[in-house]
């Protein structure tokens, strides 16, 4: 018979893996993630069936945690910059405050063993964050481009933002919001 699956255990290989794809890649081994995470690597596999499937499942988790924070506090009554603004400076300072979520967040959303399915559900995570940039671009000269183009050139630019924000935290704030002033003439 098989143990019932502990919601702890299964955090821990979460974490574990974040940590692991951090500082070792994606190549990195699931007997690695396991140690890390204080299982067995048969335990981690009780939880995730295949090594892809623990990286979608924490793909998605993360991306969902930081539309979460972005959109947090969002004062809706607040003009459209300032609204923009909010969500690339919540979003800037989740990944100087989680550098490990950041970086192995990175590394998934390059892998090819992200489903669609997958990058479908974190398109539903930031329809917030989807209607906010269709809102911004409305008369400016990105208003024709397809919205995937845009969506990642704000994540190019937020990951260059981030990576001074980390490697200079005495000006982070400045970098954010000269990231932030590049994205928003880009839109409008």
């Amino acid at each position: 018979m098989a143990r019932p699956r502990s919601d702890d255990k299964r955090s821990a290989i979460i974490i574990a893996a974040t940590r692991v794809i951090s500082s070792h890649g994606l190549g990195a081994s699931t007997a690695m993630i396991a140690k890390e995470a204080g299982v067995s690597n048969g335990s981690l596999f009780t939880y995730f069936e295949t090594k892809a499937e623990l990286y979608n499942r924490l793909y998605v988790e993360l991306k969902e945690e930081i539309a979460e924070v972005a959109l947090g506090g969002l004062a809706v009554e607040s003009g459209i910059r300032e609204q923009m603004l909010h969500v690339w400076s919540r979003w800037g300072h989740w990944a100087v405050s989680f550098p490990e979520k950041q970086r192995a967040l990175v590394q998934l959303t390059a892998s090819d063993d992200i489903t669609p399915e997958n990058h479908q559900a974190v398109d539903a995570a930031f329809a917030g964050i989807s209607q906010l940039i269709e809102q911004s671009r409305a008369n400016g000269p990105m208003r024709d481009t397809p919205l995937k183009f845009i969506a990642a050139l704000m994540s190019g630019l937020a990951e260059a933002t981030i990576g001074f924000m980390i490697d200079d935290p005495a000006n982070a704030e400045t970098h954010c919001i000269r990231g932030f002033e590049a994205f928003w003439r880009m839109l409008t």
